[in-house]
């Protein structure tokens, strides 16, 4: 895809859509980026996003609880999209006709067909549309994804991912919480250290008899991705013990042997006979103790020098998509009992 750059030399002008708990973790790091400048933030509730602007100490912030508003008033290079799923679709559309470009929080949409309709509106805008993975710039899987480069053709990859996890509310009104809401992480993490992409999917999920939430908070899939390789996932969110680190544990074999990463930065190999591989090393992390999220200001820079050089980001929407994909897949697989294509119609710029 080709995006429109800014040339002019000044600080990108940025709005913030959400004032919600990742809101408040957004709002730093634009702040702290040199090339970047704050100048809006939106949020349905006019008082939320005025005491989260005031706690910052930017009491003259421009609020609003319309982002139509600050679109037209602030005139932003980009918006930082932090809005519930369910509103990631009008937001960034919204943006995108006024040729702003957007950087959103996971995931893309909640829908697939939604997500078409996004990445369409981004080619006719000619505009960057990324959307935050910021589990990729993770000192420990930079290095996982090092590692597995070095075990040749992989032809296996699992994940376990078991948190009992009581957070955001919203989650109590899906159907599947753990599918909707977290999985895009794991599955997104598996494309980045695999390299591969999927094709399809078998996938089940339940609740079990312990959980507190109503919907399907457990899930098993199989995923069959390019050049033969099969990921597995098992996760829960209302794992009783043995939480995992919320990256999940990971195994992966290849050609000339295995390795495992626990998610964090304990990373290890067992080569094959006659192989002599050494894991790679997490990198120190650039930023630390910036926000509870690392990589968020990872992805910032990524998106900033998008924006300046017409590079594609990691989580550029022509490739998130194929995420996303994984996420819609394994739920209709899950609600039909039968192996699912993902992404049979690969986005092509086309749509509505």
């Amino acid at each position: 895809m080709t995006f429109t750059t800014i040339a002019e030399d000044r600080p990108l002008r940025g709005v913030i859509v959400g004032a919600g708990f990742i809101g408040r973790q957004w709002a730093p790091e634009l702040l702290r980026h040199p090339l970047t400048r704050l100048v809006g933030w939106a949020d349905v509730d006019r008082d939320r996003v005025r005491a989260a602007a005031d706690g910052f100490g930017l009491p003259d912030l421009p609020v609003s609880d319309s982002v139509y508003a600050l679109l037209e008033g602030e005139e932003p290079d980009f918006i930082v999209n932090c809005t519930v799923p369910a509103a990631h679709h009008e937001v960034t559309v919204a943006a995108l006709g006024q040729g702003v470009s957007v950087l959103s929080e996971k995931p893309m949409a909640v829908t697939l067909e939604e997500a078409r309709s996004m990445v369409a509106a981004a080619d006719r805008a000619r505009r960057l549309f990324m959307v935050s993975q910021n589990r990729r710039h993770l000192p420990g899987l930079v290095a996982y994804r090092r590692t597995l480069a070095e075990l040749g053709p992989l032809g296996l990859l699992h994940s376990d991912f078991s948190i009992p996890y009581r957070g955001a509310s919203f989650l109590s009104t899906l159907e599947d919480p753990l599918l909707q809401d977290m999985a895009i992480h794991l599955f997104d993490a598996a494309r980045a250290v695999s390299g591969a992409d999927p094709v399809s999917v078998y996938c089940e999920s339940f609740r079990p008899p312990w959980s507190w939430y109503s919907g399907n908070c457990t899930a098993v899939a199989t995923f069959e991705m390019t050049g033969g390789l099969r990921y597995t996932f098992n996760g829960s969110w209302s794992a009783p013990g043995y939480a995992t680190s919320w990256t999940g544990s990971w195994q992966a074999t290849g050609t000339r042997g295995s390795a495992r990463w626990d998610g964090d930065l304990m990373l290890t190999v067992d080569p094959a006979k006659g192989e002599h591989i050494r894991p790679h090393q997490p990198e120190p992390e650039r930023h630390p103790g910036r926000t509870r999220f690392q990589g968020l200001a990872e992805g910032l820079e990524e998106f900033v020098t998008a924006l300046r050089t017409g590079t594609p980001p990691q989580g550029e929407c022509h490739d998130n998509i194929r995420s996303l994909a994984m996420v819609t897949a394994a739920l209709e697989s899950a609600r039909t009992g039968v192996r699912v294509p993902v992404l049979p119609d690969p986005p092509t710029g086309e749509g509505p």
